[in-house]
């Protein structure tokens, strides 16, 4: 086992994968010689080459078309838009093109690429850098939709969907690069479509997304210090979901809170929430209880960014709900 860094494992699923695969090869803006903006790309083209590391111009839809091209000449490219509000000015190229080209195909034609973003905020970013926008990739069929939210996620993901057919949106959290886990040191996947159950609880599920698995973890902690034992409840993949392990989950505990940093109208917690009630209404005590991003645009200012975004308190206020007690602070 060694300690990495989520950066450093991303590195590492670059690394081998392109070691097994020469058909790999990774293109985004400084992802060569500087390395990619927060580093997941440090030092690879000096063991690869910048045949394969390629510094493109900032033109996220250039980039995209270029990995699309490169997918269906028989290439596994990796593409780096950094920050997932730049898919913007590249949704014409992800949304009628990579997501579509299998199914209007009829099989024939295949787009193996991996478009890593990163999205979230807590880094004084403003609005256009720290925006939660996995609902709207979920909502386009042909994609798959990824969000790792520890080291080890993030290596044996990406692994797995650099191997995959489909296109892949690989999304990463800014707030997690410097988090530190042990890893394996030999090769090892996270299979695409299956939940992580992170921790074990009797009381309430809660299913938490990317970063706010953390925020959930805490919580849990601090709940069981008080006799309520929370299962915290990993999708990792948001599309396929993973139904099973959230449902079995739910005929445990009977009370459900979904938790994710994006805006909470619309957001994925609105999906599963519904999959829920139409799969385990029966099983249900409490109505299930969804908690989000506020109802506005993030704020470069510290203290109005974190109040946008979920928090422990926001969390334990739904827990108080769905389970019909009063937690004391």
């Amino acid at each position: 086992m060694a300690l990495v860094t989520y950066a450093e494992a991303i590195v590492q699923a670059h690394r081998e994968e392109m070691q097994r695969d020469p058909t790999v090869f990774a293109l985004g803006t400084d992802i060569a010689q500087y390395g990619g903006s927060f580093k997941t790309t440090k030092d690879l083209w000096k063991e690869f080459g910048l045949e394969r590391l390629l510094n493109t111009p900032i033109s996220e839809g250039g980039i995209t078309g270029a990995a699309l091209g490169a997918a269906l000449a028989g290439m596994r490219p990796v593409a780096d838009l950094h920050y997932i509000d730049f898919c913007t000015v590249a949704m014409d190229q992800i949304v009628q093109h990579c997501a579509k080209i299998s199914l209007m195909t009829g099989g024939h034609a295949k787009a193996p690429l991996v478009i890593r973003v990163q999205g979230g905020g807590g880094k004084s970013n403003a609005a256009q850098h720290s925006q939660s926008l996995e609902a709207w990739f979920a909502h386009v069929p042909g994609l798959i939709v990824v969000q790792p939210s520890t080291p080890y996620d993030a290596k044996g993901l990406l692994k797995s969907c650099i191997r995959d057919d489909n296109p892949v949106m690989f999304i990463e959290h800014k707030g997690l690069y410097n988090m530190k886990q042990e890893i394996p040191d030999g090769e090892y996947l996270v299979p695409i479509g299956v939940a992580d159950v992170k921790r074990v609880g009797r009381d309430v599920t809660v299913v938490a997304t990317s970063a706010m698995v953390h925020v959930a973890l805490k919580v849990a902690s601090t709940l069981a210090e008080r006799g309520i034992e929370v299962e915290v409840v990993d999708p990792r993949t948001i599309f396929p979901l993973d139904e099973e392990t959230i449902l079995a989950s739910v005929r445990k505990t009977h009370r459900v809170v979904v938790l994710h940093e994006a805006v909470r109208r619309h957001g994925i917690g609105a999906e599963i929430a519904a999959m829920i009630q139409e799969k385990a209404f029966d099983d249900l005590d409490a109505p299930v209880m969804r908690v989000g991003g506020k109802e506005t645009v993030i704020a470069i200012s510290p203290i109005l960014e974190n109040a946008a975004i979920p928090s422990e308190a926001d969390l334990i206020r739904a827990i108080e709900q769905v389970t019909y007690r009063s937690i004391a602070a």
